[in-house]
């Protein structure tokens, strides 16, 4: 099985839906279960407890579209649950939801991206849509995503080549990914190694926490050096 991850899909087995759908829930949580369910849609990997084991259940999410609210319900679900992961959407799938006016500009922001050989995906609002054909993306929709990085000099890379895209309409947002799972938002990673942040979030699977001197070590270790 592969690792956890956040952001990570999970699709549950026949078994599993059955726990998931037994449980106590209000009449508008139990119809998106349902619904769910009975379509074999992905749940997503989350903020697994500090204390978490092998034998614990997993912690999964369900952020659920408009016609549910919006509403974020959280499952737990045992090991044996779990029939395989998967990853959400690529970039250059999301381009059919964008306004006319940004769709060249993220194109290009694509090929600038494959250029420094950054894989990306498509969470939040897009990503969900894409998957499930229900309706996310609303006008104040921000475009999430999450984009997996060697090391500190491609996090530049990447990083430098949002914040030329920033600007523009829906607003960029999402993570860089290190290959351990260690994220950070790509705007504070930005910020924090221009100097203009003193403190940087750092996000792993079991919790987050400020950029300590391990941190540093492994990710950047010109700005130890430097100090």
């Amino acid at each position: 099985m592969m690792p956890l991850r956040r952001h990570r899909l999970a699709f549950l087995s026949d078994a599993g839906w059955a726990g998931v759908r037994a449980r106590a829930w209000d009449a508008q949580a139990q119809a998106c279960i349902d619904h769910w369910a009975a379509h074999r849609l992905p749940l997503v990997v989350t903020r697994q407890p500090a204390d978490a084991s092998g034998d614990r259940p997993i912690a999964l999410g369900l952020p659920a579209p408009l016609q549910w609210d919006r509403r974020r319900l959280a499952v737990q679900v045992p090991r044996n649950a779990l029939a395989w992961f998967d990853e959400f959407p690529r970039f250059g799938d999301a381009a059919g939801l964008l306004p006319r006016i940004p769709r060249a500009a993220w194109r290009m922001l694509g090929r600038q991206l494959a250029a420094c050989d950054a894989s990306a995906r498509i969470y939040g609002a897009y990503g969900w849509q894409l998957l499930t054909g229900l309706p996310y993306v609303r006008e104040s929709s921000d475009i999430d995503l999450w984009i997996g990085v060697r090391d500190a000099e491609q996090a530049d890379t990447v990083a430098h080549h949002l914040e030329r895209f920033a600007p523009r309409h829906p607003r960029l947002d999402g993570e860089l990914v290190f290959e351990d799972g260690t994220a950070v938002a790509w705007r504070e990673w930005h910020a924090w190694r221009a100097g203009r942040a003193r403190h940087l979030l750092v996000k792993r699977l079991h919790g987050a926490s400020m950029a300590d001197a391990s941190f540093v070590r492994r990710y950047a270790p010109a700005l130890e050096m430097a100090a």
